[in-house]
Order: C-alpha cells, then structure tokens, then sequence
C-alpha cells in the first residue's frame, strides 16, 4: 500500500515550503491577517527592446519603398507615353548608324601577309559599309523610352515630396 508522501518530502529549494514561513496558513488566519493573493507576472503591452523597435522600422521602410518605388516608375512610365519622344539617341547622335569597330568605317580591311606583302579585303563585319545599324535604337536616330535621360535624382526626391513631375527638356 502506498502512502502520501509528507509535506516536508514535498519541499524543494526550487518551490517555497510553507514550513519555512514563519507562521503556517492557520496561525496567520487564526491572527487575523488576510491571505495575499497570489501574485502573477505583469505582462506590459508595450516592452520592447531596441532590436525588436529596429525590426520594425525596417520592415516598416521596406514596405514603402516596396510600394514607393514601383508606384513612381509606373508614373514615369505613363508621362513618357503620354509625350513625344525626340531625344536623339546616344551612341549614333542620331543617325542610325554607328561605325564599324572592325574597320573603323572604312569598309575594307588590311592584313599584312608576310615578305611585305599586304592584302586588303572587303570588312566582314559591315560588308563593306562601313557602318552598322545602331543596336540602341535600331536605326530609327531616337532615344529609347527605357535610356531616357530626362529625369535625375533631384527629380525623383521632388516627387517623392510634391507628387509632381518637373520636366526638363
């Protein structure tokens, strides 16, 4: 048969035992002073220490940016749609045509043989154009939508705390 164990078997030193109190529960109740209640750990709303405030400003700036950014592309790309574009473009100046690296828009190419001898033949690269279309903007002399230049960083800070868009033409 097993019997109960004894409340001094029950003691630890991790739990308080009632018989290291002073009083036990019936001497203090017998004397007329009121049983506390138990207290539990207060919980506040609002404890948080500074790595857990840097979490969420982060994620609070990457959310706007997130949303930031796309938003003013989408903008930049609905007021270059809505005007002109006669921007030369770049690399040809705005011809079309850009010159041929191969034979430096001569059309034909020089290649020494050996005993002095040299040997000049139609470029392979031109055909003999010596030019080549303008891979940028295809031959068509006007600056792309996505290379255009028009908008800075100054810009883009001004719209970002206006909501207008400035051009400079």
């Amino acid at each position: 048969m097993a019997t109960a164990p004894t409340i001094q078997g029950m003691c630890s030193s991790f739990l308080t035992c009632c018989l290291q109190n002073k009083f036990s529960l019936s001497q203090s109740l017998k004397l007329g002073q009121s049983r506390r209640p138990a207290s539990y750990p207060r919980i506040r709303a609002l404890e948080l220490d500074q790595n857990t405030v840097v979490a969420i400003s982060v994620g609070v700036v990457s959310v706007a940016f997130g949303i930031g950014i796309p938003l003013f592309y989408e903008t930049q790309i609905d007021n270059a749609a809505k005007r002109e574009n006669t921007q030369p473009c770049f690399p040809c100046n705005g011809s079309g045509a850009q010159q041929c690296r191969f034979c430096t828009g001569k059309g034909t190419v020089t290649v020494i043989v050996g005993g002095g001898e040299s040997e000049v033949s139609q470029c392979i690269n031109c055909e003999g154009a010596g030019a080549l279309t303008c891979t940028t903007c295809q031959g068509s002399g006007i600056q792309p939508r996505y290379l255009d230049r028009r908008y800075n960083i100054c810009h883009f800070v001004d719209y970002i705390f206006t909501r207008k868009m400035h051009c400079c033409v």
